[in-house]
């Protein structure tokens, strides 16, 4: 009787356990985490004090990018950050798993652990929705991994033009439900071009990349809510990227559903949902703070930045530049004078410099982790940032 029991017990027991435990393993984690085989050390190296605000990128990347993610990443980075690298599906294999050889195998990254690689891509499809849904994607799991104050999209074809102490310094007594988001309601051309037709993106549905597919027919423009276009490179508040995942109206997916069927969706999504939000509308400043310069009208492709472009660059104050070749001259001119980066190296900051000497190498942690060293960019861009957000430009260009 003792056995039978014993029997029913452990059997009993192991049901559960697979009922509860077996689901975990098979559940794919939305983030490649790499951790340090020297974990302890973490408590050591926490700063003393924290850093006054921090940022979470999004770096997304295409077939072919890897090497300029590499040098975007080490020119972003900042042990006070988090970011998470997208390489599109299309990408070979080999790319991927290069990717994810090279986040594992950096010291400071692994040390810091804030550096991830979404494990399960996305296929992004040029001027479709796809590239809209890898964005909140990515805002749904950094929101879920980590805690900051602003979210930041680029591309590895974007670069800095100042350094994340700057960054952080310039943005440390700013409201933080500020939202950097560049808007109009005056739609021009793309009335036609962009409101009206319905496209069709095979991404959404097919693991194989090809354009988008345009409907013969056309659509009225909507009636419930009032169409903003704009820039898709933003500066979002945590609060509004919460409001955008998890919104408490419908409005966040009502538009969601209806730029899923909208030419190039980034430019346009997160305009009209922020300016169309009671709650949200008076937080905007018009504003992405990028320096672009933009092909012949109607200003549908940017154009490569080089050496000519670099004062212009310079003194607009942004600290954010797009878009540039690869290995373009003008990199190395922007790593050595504003950056004070070397080759293969991090962007100079408080983290890694060391006591006594001036402008060195930044490749590891130091004592001073924790230590903000703003420069010349952190004036530039707080002077920027005084003008945007004067009396005169911020609440009169708010959802115009």
């Amino acid at each position: 009787m003792g056995i039978k029991q014993f029997m029913a017990s452990f059997i009993f027991t192991l049901v559960v356990f697979f009922i509860l435990y077996i689901p975990t393993l098979l559940t794919t984690s939305p983030i490649y985490r790499f951790q340090s085989t020297a974990a302890n050390t973490l408590n050591i190296l926490q700063p003393i004090n924290p850093y006054p605000v921090t940022f979470a990128y999004l770096i997304s990347a295409s077939k072919g990018d890897l090497n300029r993610l590499k040098r975007t990443l080490y020119a972003l980075y900042h042990p006070g950050n988090y970011y998470l690298l997208h390489m599109d599906h299309e990408a070979p294999e080999t790319e991927h798993h290069d990717l994810a050889q090279f986040v594992s195998g950096e010291p400071v990254f692994a040390q810091v652990g804030n550096v991830w690689v979404v494990g399960k891509p996305n296929l992004v499809t040029y001027r479709g929705p796809t590239m809209l849904a890898t964005t909140l994607h990515a805002m749904a799991m950094l929101l879920r991994s980590c805690k900051w104050d602003w979210f930041i999209n680029l591309s590895a074809s974007d670069y800095p033009l100042v350094t994340q102490d700057d960054l952080i310094h310039s943005f440390s007594n700013l409201p933080r439900d500020l939202n950097f988001i560049q808007h109009s309601a005056r739609l021009g051309w793309k009335l036609n071009k962009r409101g009206k037709p319905i496209i069709i993106d095979p991404g959404l549905y097919s693991i194989n990349k090809s354009e988008i597919w345009w409907v013969v027919k056309q659509r009225n423009l909507p009636t419930s809510f009032k169409l903003y276009t704009g820039s898709a490179w933003t500066i979002i508040s945590r609060s509004f990227a919460e409001y955008c995942i998890i919104g408490w109206d419908n409005l966040p997916r009502t538009l969601l559903l209806y730029y899923s069927n909208f030419v190039s969706s980034p430019e346009g999504y997160f305009q009209t949902l922020i300016c169309n939000s009671q709650n949200f509308m008076n937080t905007t400043v018009n504003h992405d703070l990028h320096y672009i310069t933009w092909d012949t009208p109607p200003k549908q492709h940017p154009r490569s930045l080089g050496l000519r472009d670099y004062r212009k660059t310079v003194l607009s104050s942004v600290p954010f530049a797009r878009k540039f070749k690869k290995d373009s001259p003008v990199l190395n001119k922007i790593d050595r004078e504003l950056l004070l980066r070397h080759k293969g190296k991090f962007s100079f900051g408080g983290w890694c410099s060391q006591k006594g000497v001036k402008h060195e190498e930044c490749s590891d942690l130091s004592e001073n982790l924790g230590v903000l060293k703003p420069g010349p960019g952190s004036r530039r861009l707080k002077v920027l940032l005084t003008k945007v957000l004067s009396t005169r430009n911020f609440k009169k260009r708010q959802c115009r």
